[in-house]
């Protein structure tokens, strides 16, 4: 089981740059692409909280005994498949997963209209994912 000290630092750090996400997001998906500042603040923000979330993934499948998949994707669908959390909120974290490489390696090509529906629909996915694991400890 995870330390109950590193899940809450990553709880937290998840839930942060989620509230960042939501302090700067703009209303329509136009806004945000003619902002640069909400653009950055907003992806700098969703890879943080994915990294965030993988990691937490990655160490609650270590210390279960578990081999950590290769994939990024493969990690929450690891959890899923284990009963951990939710498979359909799996299903969604796998998907997303995908944006955080996209932002480390690849910037210069995003789709911001694409970043703009994740940080307003799946920044909740990460919330609750938070909360699926912080029941569980």
């Amino acid at each position: 089981m995870v330390d109950a000290a590193v899940l809450a630092r990553k709880v937290a750090a998840i839930r942060d740059a989620g509230s960042r996400i939501a302090e700067v997001l703009p209303t329509t998906a136009d806004a945000f692409v003619a902002d640069r500042t909400a653009r950055e603040v907003v992806s700098f923000n969703l890879f943080l909280a994915l990294q965030e979330s993988i990691a937490l993934a990655a160490h609650w499948l270590a210390d279960d005994g578990v081999v950590v998949p290769e994939t990024y994707g493969e990690v929450f669908e690891t959890l899923g498949t284990r009963g951990v959390i939710d498979t359909e909120l799996a299903d969604r974290l796998r998907a997303a997963a995908g944006l955080r490489n996209l932002v480390a390696h690849q910037y210069g090509v995003l789709d911001f209209r694409r970043v703009f529906t994740v940080a307003q629909h799946d920044v909740a996915d990460l919330l609750a994912f938070c909360q699926q694991l912080s029941a569980r400890q």
